[in-house]
């Protein structure tokens, strides 16, 4: 009988700071992050978005606000489990709207590469609305 070696994937803890998760144009988003069950050396690189989404009939688009992707080298002490918080102010459109044909999504994504070629990822949804009268 051979053992099977179980794998787990690692953890992406990942929050959005507004409670509600509803923003306006020009406000800024905040979002923190944590890596947990993997060790450090197995962490190739950590990539982290804000973006925007369609979902319906016809081709689906995508536009990426912010962007930033870190390797171990990219820091001091080689690991990136820490909890990390990012900040972007936000455009003034495409806003948030969901239709009988089109959705537009605004999320927050964080995706680990790790192990041998394998990837992680966590999305958060939020919702970019009209900046009240």
């Amino acid at each position: 009988m051979t053992a099977t070696k179980l794998l787990i994937e690692p953890l992406i803890g990942l929050r959005i700071r507004n409670p509600y998760g509803v923003y306006h144009p020009g406000e800024v988003l905040e979002c923190e992050y944590q890596i947990d069950a993997v060790e450090p050396n197995q962490i190739q690189a950590l990539e982290t978005s804000v973006l925007w989404y369609t979902e319906g009939k016809g081709e689906e688009d995508l536009g990426v606000h912010f962007f930033e992707r870190v390797r171990p080298s990219d820091t001091v002490d080689g690991d990136l489990r820490q909890l990390h918080l990012f900040r972007t102010r936000l455009p003034p459109t495409p806003l948030s709207y969901s239709g009988a044909i089109l959705t537009i999504r605004w999320c927050v994504r964080v995706r680990l590469y790790w192990g041998r070629g394998k990837e992680t990822s966590a999305d958060r949804v939020f919702q970019l609305a009209p900046s009240p009268k």
